[in-house]
């Protein structure tokens, strides 16, 4: 520990968390509205306290938060106009609600501005280039028939671990270069590095497991780049995967060099491909369940799964919001947001905001409108890997379809604690066969 706390500093205290019904939202004041609340999304009420929100204080200050005070902007059209004004809201230092644990304020190209963000992104943007999505449509669709045809009929299991940890492993191990009999290590630090208690209410208080996993993961990927360099430094062709990538470029080429933001580019590139891809393949069946008819319909309408694929993605919303900050004072919606303010889109919110989408908690596959969804943000921070996630899930449901007549989620999900992840632990499900004969 004494290594340790040398290395990455003092602790800050984590604030705790100790779960406890949620009230019905219409019993509180505004000012005692909390939608950072992390047991507000694991108990499943996060909806009514969003649209009461937007009802009547769509530009909402909360001043005693466990994270500090935040303004929360949750209409769609605000919080568009927040994300695509980086010249009066700062993504810089980070784009969680919360103080990462003490010694992790890692630095990632999503919280940082123009132009050093524009440098870094450009770097590994060309690994979900139209080209390269085409070539790795074959892979994916073979390795998420491999991961359907293995699991069992007519009988019960965790979807999270089996299909969607494994499907979003095997794509990170491919997209990384990583040793992939080793890509369980990957789906284990994304859960740890996005789940600090201290940053999104997450379930992992210990920060003493965050730091191991920020140490694990630094090694195995400094191994990884520098076995890269001396293979390429002996005459090997750069390959394209993210790592060459960034070592292919001018600007990036020593990242490993300034080690906060190689592990926090590293992390950023980890939890972007994992943890949205895999909790809407979660999310889609859960949808399904709450939905019935839309199942039916896509059913005798598979030409309809890549518009589905969109509305899955707006109606699960994987990451629930983005945090900027204010670099002057600025008037939104009536209110006067002073300079230095931590303000937070609320992408959950906007996804389901009346003014844009007709009944937007319903789950419509055929919705006209669902690609206008925000789950990928706007402006320059606009996802990176927005068309390869949108890959992974049509091929997913164009083989479920082909395998399954039903898809029956038989027990009540079990979220995850996090104000930060939309996410899934445990969904039980059973798959029946189609009857071919």
């Amino acid at each position: 520990m004494g290594a340790k706390k040398k290395a990455f500093g003092t602790r800050r205290p984590v604030p705790e968390f100790v779960e406890s019904a949620i009230p019905d939202v219409n019993t509180l004041a505004l000012e005692d509205i909390d939608v950072s609340n992390p047991f507000l999304y694991r108990q499943d009420q996060w909806r009514a306290y969003f649209k009461r929100l937007r009802d009547e204080a769509p530009v909402h200050y909360q001043k005693k938060s466990p994270f500090g005070p935040f303004w929360s902007v949750t209409r769609y059209e605000d919080i568009m106009f927040v994300d695509k004004r980086h010249d009066l809201f700062s993504a810089e230092p980070q784009i969680i609600l919360g103080d990462p644990p003490e010694g992790l304020s890692v630095e990632m190209f999503i919280a940082m501005d123009p132009p050093k963000h524009d440098v870094q992104r450009s770097s590994v943007q060309g690994v979900v280039a139209p080209k390269n999505l085409k070539e790795l449509e074959d892979l994916i669709r073979s390795r998420t028939k491999d991961v359907l045809d293995s699991l069992p009929l007519e009988k019960p299991f965790n979807w999270v671990p089996m299909v969607s940890k494994e499907l979003t492993g095997r794509m990170l191990a491919t997209l990384l270069d990583f040793p992939y009999e080793e890509r369980h290590k990957l789906v284990e630090w994304s859960d740890r590095m996005a789940g600090a208690a201290s940053a999104t209410g997450g379930e992992f208080a210990d920060e003493g497991s965050m730091f191991d996993a920020a140490a694990d993961m630094a090694r195995s990927f400094s191994k990884l780049w520098r076995d890269k360099e001396a293979r390429r430094a002996a005459g090997e062709e750069a390959g394209f995967d993210l790592i060459s990538l960034l070592q292919s470029n001018e600007d990036t080429k020593d990242l490993i060099n300034r080690p906060m933001e190689f592990i926090g580019n590293l992390t950023l590139l980890i939890v972007g491909g994992n943890d949205t891809t895999r909790n809407s393949m979660s999310g889609g069946l859960v949808a399904m369940k709450k939905f019935p008819q839309e199942f039916k319909k896509l059913k005798a309408k598979p030409e309809l799964i890549p518009n589905m694929v969109s509305e899955i993605i707006r109606w699960q919303t994987p990451l629930a919001y983005m945090r900027r900050i204010a670099k002057q004072d600025v008037e939104l919606g009536g209110d006067t947001i002073k300079k230095g303010d931590r303000v937070v889109m609320w992408y959950a919110s906007g996804n389901r905001d009346e003014r844009k989408f007709e009944n937007p908690d319903d789950f419509v596959i055929d919705r006209r409108d669902a690609r206008n969804h925000m789950s990928f943000g706007y402006g320059v921070h606009r996802c990176m890997g927005n068309r390869l996630a949108e890959l992974q899930l049509r091929i997913l449901w164009e083989e479920l379809l082909k395998r399954f007549d039903k898809i029956e989620v038989v027990a009540e999900p079990e979220l995850v604690q996090s104000n930060f992840v939309r996410g899934y632990s445990e969904l039980m499900v059973k798959l029946s066969p189609k009857n071919d004969s």
